[in-house]
């Protein structure tokens, strides 16, 4: 497991479900505690009211054991997200976002996180490029942009900022319904395909009941997703990211993507296969609630055997 921190950037909020059942959430605190359940030490550079929302959420990331960048918690309110379940147990969000943060400071991490709100929507967005473009050489980056239409801003410029943003990161994940807002009418491998143009060597996209297809270094790989029976859906994308993370940490394949050096097919097997039995053992169980190490270790194991 490593040892130097992995810093994680974008918001944290809280989920209210339909019903008024809460949850702490927002993708990248949720990749955030996954890391930390899978034994990274994980510090987390947000925006937390002063509120009852933002007690729950620190209390949240602390029974995690993530850490909180200087200057997260701030006087008012902190944001939330009013989740829609349709029969499937797939969710729908209205957001109510308060996203204006200072550049955070990374240095030592090895690898650094950051998507959604966090980073496509001013003001905050400009402050987590800018935290990316100063990263060291020796830092892995990695982007989710789980694209939120309704508040992320106008398209031609959250369009920019994920070209932006491509261009530093080396790993890529995104979703099939992200990739068709990015290129409405594309097939899903001609997406793909330009963001791996734009300068992404590890570029995979979620599909659901379908797995995930993947474009690494210009082979490409199709995965099956696990059988599982669905509780709901929020969080399997956010454990997917921090599964699959884990997995490039764990093997040491995070080091061949900063240095440029070929990725073994079988590591890139096992990362993403990592990655959709985290997902797997998300779905089964209600609300973002991504596994430990020990219930991902067991699942691995069960999928070899």
């Amino acid at each position: 497991m490593t040892h130097e921190p992995i810093a994680v950037i974008g918001e944290a909020l809280v989920d209210i479900v339909e019903g008024g059942e809460t949850h702490p959430g927002g993708s990248p605190m949720n990749i955030a505690v996954g890391l930390a359940r899978l034994g990274h030490p994980t510090v987390l550079h947000t925006r937390i009211g002063s509120d009852p929302h933002g007690d729950a959420v620190r209390a949240h990331l602390d029974a995690a054991g993530v850490e909180l960048g200087p200057g997260t918690v701030v006087p008012g309110r902190t944001s939330t997200a009013t989740a829609r379940l349709d029969a499937e147990g797939k969710a729908e969000y209205d957001f109510d976002i308060d996203w204006d943060i200072a550049v955070p400071d990374i240095a030592g991490a090895r690898a650094v996180h950051t998507g959604s709100i966090g980073a496509l929507r001013e003001p905050g967005a400009a402050a987590v490029l800018a935290a990316l473009g100063a990263a060291g050489s020796d830092t892995l980056r990695t982007l989710d942009p789980n694209i939120r239409p309704d508040v992320i801003g106008e398209r031609d410029e959250v369009l920019r900022r994920v070209v932006e943003l491509t261009a530093l990161c080396p790993v890529v994940k995104l979703s099939d319904e992200d990739a068709a807002w990015l290129v409405p009418g594309a097939p899903l491998e001609e997406v793909l395909a330009g963001l791996a143009d734009r300068g992404a060597r590890f570029v995979v996209a979620t599909r659901g009941a379908e797995g995930c297809l993947a474009l690494v270094d210009g082979t490409w790989f199709a995965r099956p997703a696990r059988p599982v029976a669905v509780a709901d859906t929020i969080g399997a994308g956010d454990a997917f990211m921090s599964g699959l993370l884990h997995a490039l940490l764990r093997d040491g394949t995070d080091r061949l993507l900063v240095a440029g050096d070929p990725l073994p097919e079988d590591a890139v097997r096992a990362a993403l296969d990592t990655a959709l039995a985290s997902a797997a053992l998300t779905v089964a169980r209600a609300g973002a609630n991504p596994p430990t190490l020990t219930e991902l270790d067991a699942a691995d194991r069960a999928s070899r055997e």
